[in-house]
Formats: C-alpha cells, structure tokens, sequence
C-alpha cells in the first residue's frame, strides 16, 4: 500500500534526513521524493510503501505529526486512497 508525506515549513538543514530516517526506523520504504524552496519555505512530497511498515497508517500519521511539532513544520502522511478519492468527485 502507497501513502504520500507531505512537508511544508520554514527551510532548514536536516529536514530530509529527520523524515526519511523516521520512514527507515518504521520500515516505511521512500519510492519518490520532490522537494522545492520558494522564498525560504521548505516544501517536500514523499511517495512512500507502507507494506512492511511496522504500525498502521493512523499510528504513522501520529508519528509524522509530532515529528512536524519537533521540528516546527506541518507533516502529514496520507493513504494515496483519498487523493484517488478526491480526483473522482
């Protein structure tokens, strides 16, 4: 299963590192990233496979939630499933 991690904050060194060491530690394995800086703001997408990871999508997502509040930045970790939602509607 596909999820995808959106990163959205003020730029700063480590961003991507502390991210995706979070995916190793939960065995959440990166297919694709992009990432841009436009006017000092960091933003990032990760396409991710939870497959193997180590705790639900939920559980995850709170992982990736108070990761974002340590490092002042608003991290999400969606199921692909809702954007596929979204694009029927």
């Amino acid at each position: 299963m596909k999820a995808v991690i959106t990163v959205i904050g003020k730029d700063r060194v480590g961003i991507l590192a502390r991210v995706s060491g979070a995916c190793a530690e939960h065995n959440v394995n990166v297919l694709e990233v992009t990432q841009n800086i436009l006017q000092g703001l960091f933003s990032m997408i990760m396409v991710v496979d939870v497959t193997n990871a180590d705790m639900e999508i939920d559980q995850l997502a709170s992982v990736f939630g108070k990761l974002g509040e340590e490092l002042g930045m608003d991290i999400r970790f969606t199921r692909t499933e809702l954007y596929e939602a979204m694009h029927h509607i």
